[in-house]
């Protein structure tokens, strides 16, 4: 199942549609169950962040996929489902990387940390290691896909 599931994830089709299915679909089953179940997290390891908006100022929720680390800090990536543009949750952790993230129930103060270099070609083959398609998405666009390390305060 995992694998169909990359394989259908990994097409421009479904990098059209999931961007406006996939994180409504969250938001709603996460309000619902008070923070403890993202739908999304039946494939992949999940998370709610909490980021200041870039420009507005204001508080935005975002459920996103990400890899757990053995430190309790996560690994976001910025792919937006290989789709041209940066995802403005990205955005929002340069201009402010003091966010908030709800995982498994419990909220947590994390600082995000735009990751370059060395560290970023280390993290970049554990996100392929651990879901493929993020080759497929890279190759679709010109932009590097940003890495985030999420740490907790």
């Amino acid at each position: 199942m995992r694998r169909l599931v990359q394989r259908v994830s990994a097409t421009r089709t479904f990098a059209r549609v999931a961007p406006h299915v996939v994180p409504a679909l969250d938001r709603a089953v996460h309000r619902l169950t008070g923070g403890k179940v993202l739908l999304s997290t039946r494939m992949l390891p999940g998370l709610v962040l909490t980021a200041t908006g870039a420009r507005s100022g204001r508080p935005r929720q975002t459920p996103l996929a990400c890899l757990p680390e053995e430190d309790g800090g996560w690994l976001l990536i910025g792919s937006n489902f290989g789709r041209p543009g940066h995802p403005a949750w990205t955005g929002n952790l340069l201009k402010c990387p003091e966010a908030t993230v709800s995982w498994r129930g419990e909220e947590i103060a994390v600082r995000a940390r735009l990751l370059s270099g060395a560290e970023r070609a280390r993290a970049w083959r554990a996100a392929l290691a651990f879901w493929p398609p993020y080759a497929a998405y890279q190759a679709r666009v010109e932009r590097e896909i940003r890495l985030f390390r999420l740490e907790r305060r």
